[in-house]
């Protein structure tokens, strides 16, 4: 495996807005950033992963009031539902930031004093476009007509016209070196994404109203305590605050900036143009890497409340498996493009790869290994046959699968792993051990230690994606938990050191049962 860069890692999702129930677009996002997140782990650099909530803005506002409750009642609540789902998926987050938090005003205002000592604020009157939705200013030329001439936002929102005094940050200021890093390689992906950013900044930056003062739900402005911070001033920051910033000056400099920010492909605007703003005129480094991912289509469709098709993601999780799911979405989906999704397709490519074929590999292994071999290991000299099927492996698991996942190409390095799987069991049936007990029980005994070996190195290059299931065929295999990074698939002492162990094979619990579809969906 080649030289593979060790300095310290820190990926966020963007935090979500919650104003609503967690969908299943939310948990594909997080599922995604913390599979990135354990895979950096497991190839040895120093990882820190952030997650949370976005709690302030109008939106937020106006739920409340709508259910005649505090915005932070509101907040409360529902920014639990979102732990709960990042807990419930096994999102290994090492903060969930939340924005009513105190460090995290702090954190607003510290940046926002940064701004207006660059000269960057200044106070003015707005009027102009103004979707709550999207929490995001329009210019007119932005907007499209709906039913009974409605105005829209590019997202398709209502936008409502809005005027009041207001802080303004010069963006204008900043367009030749937003263009030089959005001219970036490697910056903003995909390349779609960065196109589309390159010529709304052609088009010319307009200054951007960062402060409201028709509602308080939000950070205090400095000084102005009449107006609060517009929601992505705040929101934007969170990433700063989770490493302490402005006070914990150690943490900022070993994590910042950010190696990269995971975000859904509506909201690129904000985290690569106004983002890097705000960070150039606080004088602070921009993030390395910025990667709009797609929308997850129901059935081909976009999810919403009024076409009733939302899904709750915890109960997919429930009928389904967290790893069974999390396979599912990272295999099926091409990381960067819209997706889709059904029970019916979970359950199909499930069964298909995960029971039918790692499953069952592991399972008939390592049963006939404790019931031909009474599970003991020995050492053993592979003929090349066997030698060919774990160098498929190796090569597959070592260096295909660690160079798709550094890449994002998630879809294509689970497709290198699951074709090895294959490999495996077309080796099986060649092999047919099940003969062969009867007719060279030595031979028997090569070809089963053989995929016990393949077993140990798909086993450990899966574990971003499925970590309960691996972590469980790895303790079955008896592989040390400090044995059981990418490091360790170049360490050819690993086998013998397990037979001098005296490990003996026990029989096995099945690690993918195969799924079926729940009588509800059937046929739907």
């Amino acid at each position: 495996m080649a030289d593979h860069n060790t300095s310290p890692f820190y990926v966020t999702t963007a935090i979500s807005y919650p104003n609503g129930r967690p969908h299943i677009g939310h948990a594909y996002e997080a599922i995604s950033t913390d599979v990135i997140a354990r895979f950096q782990r497991l190839m040895g650099r120093k990882v820190r992963f952030q997650t949370g909530t976005d709690e302030h803005g109008l939106k937020m506002a106006r739920k409340a009031e709508e259910q005649g409750r505090t915005a932070r009642e509101l907040a409360d609540e529902m920014s639990g539902y979102f732990r709960e789902m990042c807990d419930e998926l096994n999102v290994s987050y090492d903060r969930f930031i939340r924005t009513v938090e105190d460090d995290h005003h702090a954190a607003s205002q510290a940046i926002w004093q940064r701004m207006e000592a660059a000269g960057d604020l200044y106070l003015d009157r707005y009027e102009g476009w103004y979707s709550v939705r999207d929490e995001a200013y329009y210019d007119e030329s932005e907007l499209t007509e709906g039913e009974g001439g409605a105005k829209l936002s590019p997202q398709g929102t209502p936008v409502e016209w809005t005027v009041e005094e207001s802080w303004f940050f010069k963006l204008s200021k900043y367009q030749d070196r937003l263009l030089e890093l959005l001219r970036t390689p490697g910056f903003l992906e995909p390349a779609s994404r960065r196109n589309e950013m390159i010529a709304f900044v052609e088009q010319g930056l307009r200054d951007l109203s960062v402060s409201r003062t028709s509602f308080d739900w939000g950070v205090k402005v400095p000084g102005s305590e009449d107006h609060v911070m517009y929601v992505w001033v705040d929101a934007l920051t969170n990433y700063l605050t989770g490493l302490g910033f402005p006070d914990d000056t150690e943490e900022m400099a070993e994590f910042w900036p950010a190696s990269l920010h995971i975000i859904g492909k509506d909201i690129v605007r904000f985290h690569t143009v106004y983002w890097p703003a705000f960070l150039m005129s606080a004088d602070l480094p921009t993030p390395q890497k910025v990667f709009g991912h797609g929308f997850l289509l129901n059935r081909g469709q976009k999810e919403s409340k009024s076409l009733g098709n939302v899904t709750d993601p915890l109960e997919l999780a429930e009928k389904f498996g967290v790893d069974a799911l999390r396979y599912f979405l990272l295999r099926e989906v091409a990381f960067g493009q819209d997706g889709s999704y059904s029970p019916e397709a979970i359950v199909t490519r499930a069964n298909a790869e995960l029971a039918n074929s790692f499953g069952n590999l592991a399972q008939r292994t390592l049963s006939m290994i404790a019931k031909n071999m009474d599970g003991k290991l020995s050492a053993f000299d592979p003929l090349p046959a066997d030698q060919a099927l774990l160098d498929t492996v190796r090569q597959a698991c070592a260096v295909e699968v660690p160079a798709e996942f550094e890449k994002l190409s998630f879809s294509v390095g689970i497709e290198a792993w699951i074709k090895a799987v294959y490999a495996c069991n077309q080796y099986v049936d060649e092999q047919a051990p099940w003969t062969l007990k009867k007719t060279d029980p030595a031979r028997m005994n090569v070809v089963l230690q053989t995929l016990f070996v393949a077993l140990r190195d798909l086993g450990i290059a899966i574990q971003p994606v499925v970590p309960e299931k691996s972590a469980n065929l790895l303790d079955q295999l008896g592989i040390p938990e400090t044995a059981r990074d990418y490091a360790a698939l170049a360490d050819s002492a690993w086998y013998q050191r397990l037979v001098n162990s005296g490990f003996v094979v026990a029989k096995p619990t099945p690690i993918f049962p195969r799924l079926e579809l729940p009588e509800q969906e059937e046929g739907a």
